[in-house]
């Protein structure tokens, strides 16, 4: 039987990408089939690794900080974001997020995947395109 859930992050994970997570809605906490939402909180100066979702888009709702992401096939695009920001990214898209400081920055984050680090590929020959 399917029912209504309700959880409140208490489990941490690491991500693929070099972010630790705080552990939401997925396959894993509540049997979900195509979506998964966690809340993210990047320290000042925190980057993550280029990388892309090779099968599923994401949505970010920016809770509180700064952000800085570079996107595109050679992360040749650059997008600065803040609290009350929404932000889409498409399956397959390339990016590099990154917190400039001085504060964290904290974000939900939607995905259409239930299990979303295992369509996570890292792009390690970007890396030395984002400074």
């Amino acid at each position: 039987m399917t029912e209504c859930r309700k959880i409140r992050p208490a489990d941490r994970y690491a991500g693929k990408q070099g972010f630790t997570y705080d552990a939401g809605i997925a396959r894993e906490s509540v049997g979900a089939n195509a979506i998964c939402m966690h809340l993210l909180t990047i320290p000042p100066g925190g980057r993550a690794s280029a990388h892309k979702h090779a099968t599923h888009e994401t949505a970010i709702y920016q809770i509180a900080g700064r952000s800085v992401m570079y996107w595109g096939d050679r992360l040749q695009h650059r997008m600065e974001a803040e609290a009350g920001d929404l932000i889409y990214i498409p399956a397959d898209m390339p990016h590099l997020p990154f917190n400039p400081g001085p504060e964290p920055c904290t974000a939900v984050i939607a995905r259409t995947d239930p299990n979303e680090q295992e369509s996570v590929v890292l792009l390690p020959e970007l890396e030395a395109l984002v400074p």
